[in-house]
């Protein structure tokens, strides 16, 4: 941590507690403010009851929000990672509209919301996507793969989110709230145990300390499994590399959260202090080189359980993360004030066989490449204010400011190297190695109000002026092996840029009846100026891109229908953004970051769940989706290896030196499946004593999807799929839950990333079948 943030964190902290203590001590009358929680609670066994959300900063129901909004509750994804999955990634076709991938194992997950996001694997990646945890934003992609456990719900808000959270996003928002303490004790459980001896524990307990001022939740997550991939590789390679039985796959998972909330009674006042640790290890992604055979995207004759690696050292991953939020409420009667101040800070290092097996031939020699990324050091600081009006008249405001500073020192290392004969003793360069600094500084201020115009007929708006700015210094050059500095002299080390742009919204909401809410809203927002320094490893000068800016229209309609034992939601959009930023891969594998003039996207999203009869509950959602890239100018080079293009293109292409490029214009965007659909159900049978035993099960459907943004035959997939089933028994009023599962119940191998240049393909989990336990008191 430097010693800048330190002070900083030290004053932000203070000055926030000092500011609301003194105004919780001078409002004695006020009531008694209670955490913002959003629950989903069934009035009986009949109907669904309601959803509450806070997706506009304020406690109120799903159906009555002018924003599309997808609800995933904690239950359901605990459901989902039953047999140990990543809990990011298992939001993926969880909700129409929102899909999760990575290709840098579980420290690096990439969000896309209707189909905008940022395929980029560089650690100092910007995206396009904010991930909130507890009202702390999270933007490095370090950050956003801190697990989710112990969690109450998750909402995803779909489109420009830039005027009233964190930080400014042109595609969205997805906001998790973990369970907060309480004056009762209370508690709850899930454990499982499954295949390749897949353990997964998700706890929280807490209760009063001092009855109805002080209280605490404890709330902790463990995760492991045994590796279970062999390394084919039969030699010991230049780095140390040795093959072997079942040596990769595996991973740890320790994370462990701690809270205390002060609610002093008769001040209206409500501090919650929390603080977390996260200490992962395991096998980083792994690339199945030559899995993806030319002219076909069919990867079924590849083994998932094995892979050659000749390098890395078996792909090692492991980080630490720490952080700690304070979030303070203060209820005058009229209006809350908030502040949420935060730090977070995480250190660590992947390392990865980046030709994705063992080195084949090629003509002049032998390829191979391996690549680590390491974070030396991050820390982020967050402040946020806001003043909201409280109740529930016709004209509703709130207003409020942002300060957010990221600093990161970051190392990159490439190992490649083209080898002209077949000794496997050669050592690559050992000097081919870079260290970034970035810094990344923002601060907003914001508004949004709503005013019922007309009875049942609801108008909002909302405005937001950001500024941003990034750096990133070269601190240690790249050296070839003599030691003689291999960067361009004329090549700039230390890059700058800032924007200020304004994010607004605007809505309209009108109740059809009580059981129907339509509504229209266009927004605007912006994602700003990107500098991307992993190129520096390449001798290469670093690459940056300016701002973009999204215009979005969207409306749709939410209802409860036949008593409540209907709930179906639908909303389309359509989006434009100028200067999009994109990336690729140039014929080396190294990164690029370019604008194209705009991308533009239309489809639309629903969501059903019903009841049809008692004990039965079925739920399906799903998403349609066009986007397209509109600009004749832009070309991003495509599969090729030592002159070899590796894969079938279907766009136009132009030779440029020894660089292939294709045209993009038209073009899918990369990982913007055409059709997302999941499906759910649940069948309770009563038993005599209170008790049931339960079938349920559920699956999902992903559509066409292309991995890369130009066309081609191999690096796409569609219409995978995959099913889940559970059955059980059920005490009564669910105090425990005993239950048999299986995860990818037909063991489907769907390809979930590539890379292009060696054909190689990342993919999903195996089928895992288990027993799981949960209870609650």
């Amino acid at each position: 941590m430097s010693k800048s943030l330190a002070a900083k964190s030290a004053l932000l902290f203070g000055t926030a507690f000092s500011a609301l203590w003194a105004s919780a001590a001078s409002a004695q009358d006020a009531p008694v403010a209670t955490p913002a929680a959003a629950t989903a609670q069934a009035t009986d066994s009949d109907s669904l009851g309601d959803i509450v959300v806070t997706a506009q900063r304020r406690r109120e129901n799903l159906q009555s929000v002018p924003v599309s909004v997808g609800v995933l509750q904690g239950d359901d994804l605990r459901t989902y990672t039953t047999g140990g999955s990543d809990t990011l990634l298992e939001l993926a076709n969880r909700v129409p509209g929102l899909y999760v991938e990575s290709t840098t194992g579980r420290i690096f997950p990439r969000f896309y919301i209707r189909g905008l996001g940022n395929v980029d694997f560089y650690l100092g990646a910007s995206q396009p996507v904010s991930i909130i945890q507890d009202d702390v934003v999270l933007e490095h992609v370090v950050l956003k793969s801190n697990p989710v456990f112990d969690v109450r719900q998750i909402e995803v808000l779909r489109g420009p989110q830039g005027t009233l959270f964190g930080r400014n996003t042109t595609a969205g928002i997805i906001k998790f709230d973990t369970i907060r303490p309480s004056n009762a004790f209370e508690g709850r459980a899930t454990a499982s145990y499954g295949s390749y001896n897949t353990i997964s524990v998700d706890a929280g307990v807490g209760g009063p300390i001092v009855k109805d001022v002080l209280s605490f939740r404890v709330s902790a997550l463990y995760q492991h499994r045994d590796n279970w991939i062999d390394n084919t590789f039969n030699g010991v390679s230049g780095d140390g590399t040795v093959g072997g039985k079942n040596v990769l796959g595996r991973f740890d998972e320790k994370d462990v959260r701690v809270q205390l909330m002060l609610t002093p009674p008769d001040t209206g006042f409500t501090g919650i202090l929390s603080a977390h640790a996260r200490h992962y290890s395991g096998t980083a992604t792994l690339f199945h080189r030559g899995a993806i055979k030319l002219g076909s995207n069919d990867v079924s004759a590849e083994p998932r359980d094995a892979v050659g690696n000749d390098e890395a050292l078996n792909s090692p991953q492991a980080y630490k993360t720490y952080g700690a939020s304070f979030n303070a409420k203060n209820d005058f009667g009229g209006v809350t004030l908030t502040s949420i101040t935060a730090y977070e800070t995480t250190s660590g290092s992947s390392r990865g066989d980046t030709d994705g097996g063992i080195a084949a031939n090629f003509p002049g020699g032998r390829f191979y490449g391996q690549s680590r990324g390491r974070v030396i050091d991050l820390d982020q600081l967050s402040e946020e204010v806001r003043l909201a009006s409280n109740g529930n008249g016709r004209f509703k405001w709130q207003v409020g400011g942002i300060y957010f500073e990221s600093r990161d020192t970051t190392e990159f290392a490439q190992r490649g190297f083209f080898l002209l004969n077949n000794s496997f003793g050669t050592t690559p360069n050992p000097n081919n190695f870079v260290v970034l600094r970035n810094v990344n500084t923002s601060y907003a201020g914001f508004g949004q109000a709503s005013y019922e115009l007309l009875p049942k007929l609801t108008l909002t708006g909302g405005v937001r002026v950001t500024y941003d700015e990034k750096t990133t210094r070269l601190v240690t050059p790249p050296r070839n092996a003599a030691g003689v500095v291999t960067f361009p002299v004329t090549a700039a080390t230390n890059v700058r840029l800032a924007d200020t742009q304004p994010s607004w919204e605007g809505s309209l909401r009108y109740e059809v009846n009580p059981d129907v809410n339509v509504f229209a809203r266009v927004s605007r927002g912006f994602r700003g100026p990107t500098i991307q320094g992993r190129n520096a490893v390449f001798s290469s000068a670093f690459v940056t891109a300016g701002s973009e800016t999204i215009t979005s229209y969207e409306a749709g309609f939410k209802s409860n229908l036949f008593g409540n034992t209907l709930r179906f939601n639908a909303t389309g959009f359509y989006y434009k953004v100028k200067n999009i930023q994109l990336n690729g891969n140039d014929a080396n594998n190294n990164g690029l970051l370019f604008n194209a003039n705009q991308a533009q996207a239309w489809g639309g999203e629903a969501e059903l769940t019903w009841r049809p009869v008692r004990n039965l509950t079925l739920g399906l959602g799903g998403s349609v989706l066009h986007t397209e890239v509109n600009d004749t100018r832009v070309y991003t080079p495509v599969c090729k290896l030592n002159g070899v293009v590796t894969c079938t293109v279907l766009n136009p292409t132009i030779n440029v030196g020894t660089a292939t490029l294709a045209q993009i214009n038209g073009n899918a965007l990369p990982n913007a499946p055409k059709y997302q659909f999941d499906g759910n159900a649940r069948y309770d049978l009563p038993l005599g004593n209170g008790g049931k035993l339960f079938l349920a099960g559920d699956a999902t459907v992903q559509g066409f999807t292309s991995f890369v943004p130009y066309k081609t035959i191999e690096y796409t997939s569609d219409g995978t799929f995959e099913v889940g089933l559970k059955a059980g028994y059920a005490a009564p009023d669910n105090k425990y839950e005993i239950a048999v599962y299986v995860r990818n119940l037909t063991d489907e191998k769907n390809l979930k990333g590539v890379l292009d240049n060696y054909n190689a393909a990342v993919f999903n989990d195996p089928r895992i079948i288990g027993v799981s336990l949960s209870g609650k008191f």
